[in-house]
């Protein structure tokens, strides 16, 4: 078992320290998306060592498990990685990262089912708050929907018909290029499918709450959409702009007082206003041929045995 062990433990390794590395690191603040893609590359790198063990171990457990796996190999593949010396233990634990697959499933599923269900409750309120008047067209399939309200909000409704919704309080408050930042924010998540990213991390931390790269991806992506949302309504009209309009749709709820909040709205407002460098072109794509490389050392472990065979 000496190919499943590597992988067992090279995945535990990566969902134990790499969150470390990147939680202490200071370039995510200043290159979200970049952040976004690595942390994106380290949990399918510790997913990829889970499913190729599992396979490796199912196989060896079960013979028609291994026929439909390596269905397609050449002959004399099968015998180097050892099967038959995996011993009685192969399918306990190919049992065990069954489980955890199923468990891993079940959570996504239930977390894509709630924010389903989340989205059709907020449309049914959006509804309720701005039903349609008699004579007045259906309005259901228009991108931008004003909601009458004495607070300053503004949110992206994704789903099969998106919509952006905005208050009449922050059309108040905000004017001319202020809006038109906040408008690129939340083209910014929607674009960049931020709602399926974030729903990924929930049901991934939901499952496994006491696996460190789980939970850490939770916490950060939360913050990294938000950043990569800030940068590209920054990138199109300005970082003052992008500051001035974040404060006046958050100075109502009490986010800029002496008690820090989640929203880290404060820390936003500050790295919009004194930006720090971005990191030189060759940086960024030495980390992410770093990042992409994670994935793939999983996969070289796991076909090892039979590219050395075929050579």
């Amino acid at each position: 078992m000496t190919v499943p062990f590597v992988l067992l433990m090279l995945g535990a390794l990566t969902a134990a320290l790499a969150p470390r590395l990147l939680v202490r690191a200071q370039w995510p603040d200043r290159e979200p998306v970049l952040a976004l893609w690595v942390w994106q590359c380290v949990v399918a790198a510790v997913l990829l060592c889970c499913v190729t063990a599992l396979a490796l171990c199912a196989s060896a457990a079960s013979s028609a498990v291994r026929w439909h796996v390596f269905a397609f190999a050449p002959r004399g593949v099968v015998a180097a990685y050892g099967l038959p010396a995996y011993g009685p233990w192969a399918g306990a634990l190919a049992g065990l990262l069954a489980c955890g697959g199923a468990w891993t499933a079940a959570m996504l599923t239930r977390e894509v089912r709630g924010a389903r269900a989340q989205r059709r409750r907020r449309r049914a309120e959006l509804l309720a708050r701005s039903p349609r008047l008699p004579g007045e067209p259906d309005l259901s399939y228009e991108r931008l929907a004003v909601l009458e309200s004495d607070r300053a909000d503004a949110w992206w409704l994704a789903g099969a018909r998106p919509r952006l919704v905005i208050t009449t309080a922050a059309l108040r408050r905000l004017k001319g290029r202020q809006l038109d930042a906040v408008l690129a924010h939340e083209l910014g998540h929607a674009r960049a499918r931020h709602d399926w990213l974030l729903a990924c991390a929930h049901g991934l931390a939901a499952g496994f709450p006491q696996v460190p790269v789980f939970d850490g991806f939770r916490q950060q992506v939360h913050r990294l959409v938000e950043l990569a949302a800030d940068d590209v309504a920054s990138r199109r009209f300005g970082r003052m702009t992008t500051a001035l309009a974040l404060v006046g749709l958050n100075e109502d709820r009490g986010v800029f007082g002496p008690c820090p909040t989640p929203a880290m709205v404060p820390g936003r407002v500050d790295r919009l206003l004194a930006p720090g460098p971005r990191l030189t072109r060759a940086r960024r794509l030495q980390l992410t041929a770093v990042a992409l490389l994670l994935p793939v050392v999983p996969l070289l472990v796991a076909f090892g045995p039979g590219i050395g065979a075929l050579s």
